[in-house]
Order: C-alpha cells, then sequence, then structure tokens
C-alpha cells in the first residue's frame, strides 16, 4: 500500500516518484522537504546553468520550480488534480549558490478547483516571488504514488 501524505516516509517516497517518473522535476534538481495534504515545501539549489546572461536565476526556473510545488500539493487529495492557470509576480532575483525555498499551501479546495499560493525566498529568507496557482479536479484516482 502506497504511503499517504500524513505518512512520516510520505516525502522521501514522493521525492523517488519524482525521480523516477517526472524527468523535467529530476533534472531541475528539486529536494522535497515537506508534503503533507495541500501543502509542499521543496528545496532548488542553483546550478550555474541556471543562470540568465544577467548571472541571475532566470525566470523561468523559478516559475517552474513553483509550478512542481504546486503541482505536489494538489495531487495530496487522492484525485488526479490539473493546472488551469498560474501567475507569478518577481519580487527579487535568485543569485548564484542560492538554495531557494518554495512552499505551496493550499488556500481553497471545493469539489472541482484548488487554490495555491506559492511562496518562493532565499535561505535568508529574501522573499523572490509569490505564485498563485488553480487547479482543477478530475475524477480520475492520483497518479501520484499509485506504483509504489
Amino acid at each position: 500500500m502506497s504511503p499517504t501524505p500524513e505518512s512520516p516516509n510520505y516525502a522521501a517516497t514522493a521525492q523517488q516518484w519524482l525521480t523516477q517518473h517526472d524527468p523535467f522535476s529530476a533534472w531541475l534538481g528539486v529536494v522535497l522537504e515537506e508534503v503533507r495534504p495541500g501543502y509542499c515545501r521543496l528545496r532548488l539549489p542553483v546550478r550555474p546553468e541556471m543562470l540568465n546572461g544577467f548571472g541571475l536565476v532566470h525566470g523561468g526556473i523559478t516559475f517552474a520550480a513553483a509550478d512542481t510545488a504546486f503541482s505536489i500539493a494538489c495531487n495530496t487529495h487522492g484525485r488526479q488534480s490539473v493546472g488551469l492557470g498560474a501567475t507569478i509576480d518577481y519580487l527579487e532575483p535568485g543569485r548564484p549558490g542560492d538554495n531557494i525555498i518554495i512552499e505551496a499551501e493550499e488556500m481553497g479546495l471545493k469539489q472541482r478547483i484548488g487554490v495555491y499560493e506559492v511562496r518562493i525566498h532565499n535561505q535568508d529568507g529574501l522573499r523572490l516571488a509569490l505564485f498563485k496557482g488553480t487547479a482543477y479536479r478530475t475524477s480520475q484516482e492520483n497518479k501520484l504514488l499509485a506504483d509504489n
């Protein structure tokens, strides 16, 4: 039987699932730190190839990491959820050597729609961006961790 988001080893199992089944998130290098119903916290160590021409973290990297946290948080309720839309506001740039912390938290959950706020900051607590995602909850069983 697969662990549930309330299980102590869920984050490790979800990390293994991401590594095996989500090649983009695996390439991105996200490290899951905590997962519980409606919540995900992950860390992204900044690598040199993640920088733009100004030597700062490319906005697409920040968005992609936030989207991964959003996806995990909205798929913790047993039904497959997919993103309907997302926006991001960039507040400060990420820098070389940063460990970016991304926290996705459920703000509202209804039968078919979930709304999530994703806060992105660096290791010093400097707020880098704010992401908002809206998810559609399908009637299909969640595929995350289904084969573990």
